[in-house]
């Protein structure tokens, strides 16, 4: 079955991969897809969003990255997927995760929204707060692969 992940994923963290793991043990394919969010001021380009989600997933089976514009149930459709996975690290995430699969559901009954959640260890994480560390010269190297680390650092 195949299931399709969406997000901005600017950047990637260790709790993006691990909802990732978590959801191809369930599904056996997933699609990571990074949207083209136009409410979003994205720190990496979608172009470099797909690259680092390439090389972070190159080892994993079953894992597609690719990148979508539009409503996400129409690209699951076009994609032939029937689940949406998303990732709730807390109650905060929950709200808005809720009215955003309500609405999927009524707009494509037949596509069914799955959440997961990370392991403890990443249930804090942001990417919104990584981009803040980084910002202000921290170190972010526990929290995101290298190749994100070395991007946010170049960017100063």
């Amino acid at each position: 079955m195949l299931a399709i992940y969406p997000g901005s994923f600017d950047p990637v963290t260790y709790g993006h991969i691990d909802v990732i793991e978590r959801a191809l043990r369930i599904f056996g394919r997933l699609v990571v897809a990074v949207a083209h969010n136009l409410e979003k001021t994205p720190i990496f380009t979608v172009e470099e969003r797909l690259k680092i989600l390439r090389a972070v997933t190159r080892e994993i089976p079953g894992v597609e990255v690719d990148g979508f514009e539009g409503l996400l149930v129409d690209y699951a459709r076009r994609r032939g997927a029937n689940v949406i996975v998303r990732g709730l690290r807390a109650l905060s995430d929950f709200e808005y995760e809720f009215q955003m699969a309500l609405t999927n559901r009524k707009i494509a009954g037949d596509i069914e929204t799955v959440f997961l959640m990370p392991s403890e260890q990443y249930s804090y994480l942001s990417s919104r707060i990584i981009k803040e560390i980084s910002a202000l010269g921290g170190d972010v190297s526990a929290f995101v692969p290298d190749i994100v680390a070395r991007m946010l650092k170049a960017q100063g």
